[in-house]
């Protein structure tokens, strides 16, 4: 009965772990979304839902730290318990990059775009995907989901290579396109460390399954 209890207590940390993925998906799309739409409105719902993010973080760091204290669990369990508190810090920190974002957004306003907007948006895309899928690959325990995640951040890097270079000869160009440039590029790193971030989710993932931490890129 007390395994059967415990057991049922980590199945909970994971599904509370894969809705705070969810909620960073979300509000990465509402930040990009906002950047597309120029609506700093929207960009502003970003902090509300930040704040959610916080407060879900505390809530399974919280169960986390008492099945520690209580079950003083071993081997496999232990693990899981320490891979999902490394994850939600993963996830707080995407939560944040998307309120920088979202503050850019804010920043730029309504002023006119200095080129259009199709590399960020794909990063946006991709990085929401592989959240997704690097907690499905925590929470389903598959080793080759989260190898394959983490080989898709080489993608995003190309991605932000080709903003980097694009935007750098704009504002070679064209001076007065420096200070929005800057801004757009800073949103392209803020994306590529949200990947990264989704690259970490798949290490420790990898660590809970095997018992073995390795870099995977």
């Amino acid at each position: 009965m007390v395994r059967e209890h415990f057991t049922h207590q980590i199945e909970e940390i994971k599904r509370k772990v894969l809705r705070m993925g969810s909620m960073v998906e979300n509000i990465i799309n509402i930040a990009v979304t906002a950047l597309k739409e120029q609506n700093a409105e929207m960009a502003k719902k970003v902090y509300i839902e930040d704040d959610e993010i916080d407060a879900m973080e505390l809530e399974i760091e919280e169960q986390c730290m008492r099945l520690l204290a209580l079950q003083q669990p071993i081997a496999k369990d232990l693990r899981t318990i320490t891979t999902a508190l490394k994850i939600i810090t993963d996830l707080e920190r995407m939560g944040d990059h998307a309120v920088n974002i979202a503050k850019i957004v804010i920043e730029i306003g309504k002023e006119p775009l200095i080129k259009p907007l199709v590399d960020i948006p794909k990063m946006a895309d991709m990085a929401q995907e592989m959240v997704r899928l690097s907690l499905d690959a925590f929470v389903k325990e598959d080793k080759a989901l989260a190898r394959k995640v983490a080989e898709m951040d080489e993608e995003v890097d190309k991605i932000y290579e080709e903003i980097l270079k694009d935007v750098l000869e704009l504002i070679t160009a064209k001076k007065d396109t420096i200070r929005q440039g800057t801004k757009l590029l800073f949103i392209g790193r803020y994306l590529e460390r949200i990947a990264d971030h989704t690259t970490n989710v798949c290490e420790r993932t990898i660590y809970m399954i095997t018992g073995k931490l390795e870099e995977i890129n």
